[in-house]
């Protein structure tokens, strides 16, 4: 006769199964961080870094940071911040790779921004790696001050801070990830300590990289890079009239139109 405590084991093992095996950190460019496990990405195939236009400072910037991350060197958590569509998570990926590339010992890992909670979990699992990880949390906001204490914990002041081969590569729309409450800065009792409190996650990353919104040249030219590394004739009027009818000018507007180039010449792209 089965045990009834060997029956009820297995019936909770059945409801909350244990996370899935790690994959070997030391094989794969990039991962996710899911349900508890560093999972390797499916295709890790970023655009290449030279065809990112408009952005020359930021991705040297970004580059340097973290190649001495990948020599084992001191190197900043980043916060990468502007406008919509503008190139922050492609010059993330796009410079991981370059670093790869060029023999750096750099791996991706891109977390969810809700999933905070864990990522002490992940930290365990990564920290005694010989390699560096740049942790991505792409599009990450704050409805208040408070919901963000947990990760300026992480970046510096905790018991639990990142490891030393861990830098946060954090973008965002908002320059300082959390909403200023003008209401909530007139009625405090010394406005000064609300605006700190707004300001304290931002001033945490050792590097903020702002992306603009192009003007109507650099659009073209980015649309021109894209359409030429592809074999793809296209006119400028045209994608500026793309460009018009969707209300903004970046670089994701510029793929966009280039996609649907690609598809009219019946070509597929990556």
């Amino acid at each position: 006769m089965t045990d009834p405590l060997a029956r009820i084991a297995a019936a909770l093992d059945r409801l909350a199964p244990p996370p899935p095996a790690h994959a070997d950190p030391l094989a794969h460019p990039a991962y996710v961080w899911r349900q508890g496990a560093l999972v390797a990405a499916r295709d890790f195939s970023p655009l290449p870094l030279a065809m990112l236009h408009g952005i020359e400072q930021q991705k040297a910037a970004l580059r340097a940071n973290l190649e001495r991350l990948a020599a084992g060197h001191a190197a900043q958590d980043v916060l990468l911040w502007g406008a919509r569509g503008t190139g922050k998570s492609a010059v993330v990926k796009s410079t991981i790779a370059a670093v790869q590339a060029a023999g750096g010992a750099l791996a991706l890992v891109e977390a969810p921004g809700d999933g905070l909670d864990g990522l002490s979990a992940l930290f365990d699992a990564i920290a005694p790696v010989k390699r560096a990880f740049a942790l991505f949390i792409d599009d990450l906001g704050f409805d208040a001050a408070a919901d963000a204490r947990q990760l300026r914990s992480m970046l510096q002041g905790g018991a639990e801070a990142r490891p030393k081969n861990v830098r946060l590569i954090v973008t965002s729309n908002r320059r300082h990830l959390v909403p200023r409450d003008i209401a909530e800065q007139e009625s405090a009792i010394n406005p000064r300590d609300a605006i700190d409190d707004h300001l304290a996650l931002a001033d945490r990353f050792g590097l903020s990289l702002g992306f603009h919104v192009v003007d109507q040249d650099g659009y073209v030219d980015i649309v021109r890079t894209y359409a030429e590394a592809y074999g793809l004739p296209f006119d400028a009027q045209e994608a500026i009239g793309w460009a018009t009818r969707r209300g903004s000018r970046s670089g994701r507007v510029a793929w966009q139109y280039l996609v649907d180039l690609a598809g009219r010449a019946g070509k597929a792209i990556e």
